[in-house]
């Protein structure tokens, strides 16, 4: 999710999902050791439970970044060994690594070590795919996941397709490899004591039910950021409760937000509401709503005037006025 789950749209999904764990956009180790850690770090305390995804294959400086994580307070640190972009893969890591487990446990081993250092231990994670290229074979994941449990860790976030580091996009990379759910469950019965969370394909709240019947969790990635409200309704229906706010409350909370990011720190409007675009996706007048929104001419518009012309052009949509 890189440019995507960045702290201002992980604001918007705790508007809209109390319950859910938040995951950082992947961030590299050498942006962390060497780049502006507030520009890369920084959060609201309200997006807690939020977890630190990372890129990187250099165990000293995924300890290194570990320590990082605790001091700004995050509540878990994520490897990423799933990411299939050329841009990842030409500094080694991303789901290149998963040609080598070995080194996979030696990051881990380096990052629990460190985070076992702290007061404040955080827990060690891994975000894998089931296989690279086109060998599918569920052997080459269950090895993958035995070798890299022996450096300590014991959650595996699983996307249930292949990544192929050739020929695909990253775009074409989450719809051409096949899906195969049913290697995730086979993890879970040959490594009971782990826990294991499914990536990929899920849409469908009586799907993911499903799933947990045998499964930890599920994560949802691009179908919560296209159409933001269903989080509220998966909240509700997977934690119990009301869920979060609703369509309106949640616009309005962002909009409130956005006035608050924009005095504080100047940041443009438009750069924060790009994550809400879909949030009225389906309801009458969304395009009209989406157009205002997404009209860079009234950038220099405070939000709150921009957010009541959004507001007039959704009321203005014929299915509203019938």
């Amino acid at each position: 999710m890189l440019d995507w789950t960045d702290r201002h749209c992980r604001f918007l999904h705790r508007l809209l999902s109390p319950h859910a764990r938040l995951y950082t956009e992947m961030v590299t180790t050498g942006a962390l050791l060497h780049g502006d850690l507030p520009r890369h770090l920084d959060f609201s305390a309200e997006e807690h439970p939020v977890a630190l995804q990372l890129g990187g294959s250099e165990p000293a400086d995924l300890a290194a970044c570990v320590k990082l994580a605790q001091r700004w307070g995050y509540d878990e640190v994520n490897l990423n060994c799933g990411c299939p972009s050329e841009r990842v893969q030409r500094g080694a890591f991303g789901a290149c690594l998963m040609a080598e487990p070995g080194l996979v446990r030696d990051c881990v081993a380096a990052m629990v070590e460190a985070a076992a250092a702290s007061p404040r231990p955080l827990p060690v994670t891994v975000k894998h795919r089931i296989g690279i290229d086109r060998v599918e074979s569920y052997d080459f994941v269950r090895d993958f996941v035995g070798t890299v449990a022996e450096g300590g860790c014991q959650v595996f976030i699983v996307h249930a397709r292949n990544a192929w580091l050739q020929g695909l996009s990253p775009k074409d990379n989450r719809e051409i490899p096949p899906l195969r759910h049913a290697f995730v469950e086979r993890l879970k019965q040959d490594f009971p004591q782990g826990v294991f969370v499914l990536n990929g394909g899920l849409a469908d709240v009586a799907a993911v039910q499903q799933h947990l019947r045998v499964l930890d969790g599920v994560m949802i990635g691009r179908h919560a950021y296209q159409q933001p409200a269903k989080l509220a309704a998966w909240d509700a229906a997977l934690f119990g409760g009301a869920g979060g706010l609703d369509v309106d409350a949640a616009e309005a909370g962002y909009v409130a937000y956005m006035a608050r990011q924009q005095a504080a720190h100047g940041t443009p409007w438009a750069l924060m509401a790009r994550h809400m675009l879909g949030l009225r996706h389906g309801q009458p007048g969304a395009r009209l709503w989406r157009q205002v929104w997404s009209d860079h001419r009234l950038k220099a518009q405070a939000v709150a005037e921009v957010a009541a012309l959004a507001s007039q052009a959704r009321r203005r949509s014929p299915a509203l006025s019938a």
